[in-house]
């Protein structure tokens, strides 16, 4: 056995220590005599670290402390990282970079929602919510109550609960994070030896404390996938179970006179998806695995597909998606216009059937999945359906399909990864803690001049 060590993992165990080590030394120089105090942004940043909701004293005519503490408790019971700062119009926030700075100084994945005055704005990390997303959620509360950011903050933690991606951080266990005034800075009740003593115990429980986290993060994300697969399960075990009876319905004999090498060829091809299909999902550990599954029974079908054109001496087909409304219908034969409920129309591949309901004015055979709310159309039933919808349609067209839908809103995300391997439903980090790895584009770079100008939508400050 090689029992070199290896030249990373003492960097990987290192690396938890020194940060920190530096944040003790940060927080010692800040508390020390003469440390200036932190300001406003600071005091939010780490308030929203302890709870959801921040108020800034100065500010609590907008949204009383009755009515932050019940929007707080709303956040938690809906166990999303939704993050809302009240602040006042004062000098210390600058309107151009306030979302970006308090998302870095906050450090947690999240959407964030501030009110600095009688205004409004939001931005989110693309892993938690796609930026269209946050920009419709925004426009659409300052839209309906303008300079009123009790309804306005209230509004949009409503929309945003049901789309926001991740689970609240592990940091809210304690109070809802709105500001009392009181001043409890440590500076005013630690002495320097108490200080030294604080360092210390920081630097001896970072180990153990790091490897605690990380195993908890991986125990919930386990949890995750295991109730998301067992969500996606029957519905591939519906698909396989469609295609078997497609392969026995085309009552294929490959020792048949007329049968050519061709067609045996498609036909143990369809096979050979069939079984590989079974075969992916039996061994599916993650909701990623299904991807591999859907992918088969589409070559599948489309071997089928090809294998009846032989045999009934009709042309070849061309490789088209399948039918958007339901797979299980086959490939695709032609494109037809289609707008889901309270959106855009845009174009769809269609089998005949579906084409046809559509020239006369019906609702497609769309299909449809089980929810907390009932049954829904796969589009509208949540982004654990992702790679299941990807193995089928690949990245190159499901996005532009699924505009204006629950599912689409995370194909439209800049964070989405389009080997559909990039969702797995919770596994974005929403409410974990993130320094090097945050993408500040998420946020803008900066709102060009004032809330709202540039990335996100709304009027802006």
């Amino acid at each position: 056995m090689n029992t070199a060590a290896k030249p990373w993992a003492g960097r990987t165990l290192l690396a938890p220590v020194l940060a920190v080590l530096a944040a003790a030394l940060v927080l010692v120089a800040v508390m020390a005599p003469g440390a200036r105090a932190a300001d406003g942004l600071d005091s939010a940043a780490d308030a929203l670290r302890k709870g959801p909701v921040y108020v800034d004293p100065r500010a609590r005519d907008q949204l009383p402390p009755p009515a932050a503490d019940a929007l707080a408790d709303k956040i938690k019971k809906a166990d999303k990282p939704v993050f809302v700062a009240v602040l006042p119009a004062a000098k210390e926030f600058n309107p151009p970079t306030l979302l970006q700075d308090l998302r870095s100084k906050t450090g947690i994945t999240g959407v964030y929602a501030v009110a600095l005055g009688d205004r409004f704005d939001a931005g989110a990390d693309s892993a938690v919510m796609s930026r269209n997303a946050v920009d419709n959620l925004s426009g659409a509360v300052e839209r309906s109550s303008p300079s009123d950011v009790r309804a306005m903050v209230e509004s949009f933690v409503d929309d945003a609960l049901p789309q926001a991606r991740g689970h609240a951080p592990d940091t809210w266990s304690g109070g809802s994070g709105t500001d009392t005034g009181a001043d409890t800075s440590p500076a005013n009740r630690v002495g320097p030896l108490g200080l030294l003593a604080t360092l210390g115990v920081l630097i001896a429980a970072v180990g153990g404390g790091a490897l605690l986290v990380g195993s908890r993060n991986r125990k919930r994300r386990a949890e995750r996938e295991r109730a998301q697969l067992a969500t996606l399960r029957p519905v591939v075990d519906e698909d396989i179970t469609a295609f078997g009876e497609e392969v026995e319905r085309i009552d294929f004999d490959p020792s048949a006179p007329e049968t050519t090498d061709a067609m045996r060829e498609d036909y143990a091809s369809a096979l050979d998806s069939y079984d590989k299909a079974k075969v992916s999902m039996d061994r599916a550990r993650r909701p990623s695995d299904v991807r591999g599954v859907t992918e088969a029974l589409e070559d599948g079908r489309f071997s089928l597909a090809t294998l009846e054109a032989r045999r009934d001496g009709k042309p070849l087909p061309d490789r088209r998606p399948p039918c958007f409304f339901d797979p299980r219908h086959g490939p695709s034969v032609q494109e037809a216009q289609w707008a889901p409920p309270g959106s855009e129309e845009r174009t769809v591949p269609v089998c005949a059937a579906d084409a046809a309901r559509l020239e006369d004015g019906e609702e497609p055979m769309g299909r449809e999945v089980q929810t907390a709310q009932g049954p829904k159309p796969y589009w509208d039933a949540g982004p654990v359906y992702g790679p299941w919808a990807y193995g089928y349609y690949g990245g190159g067209i499901l996005p532009g399909l699924l505009v204006g839908t629950l599912l689409g809103s995370l194909m439209t995300s800049p964070g989405y990864a389009y080997d559909g391997t990039g969702y797995d439903g919770g596994d974005f980090g929403g409410g974990d803690f993130s320094g090097s790895d945050f993408d500040a584009g998420d946020f803008g770079g900066g709102f060009g001049g004032g809330f709202g100008g540039g990335d996100f939508g709304g009027g802006g400050f």
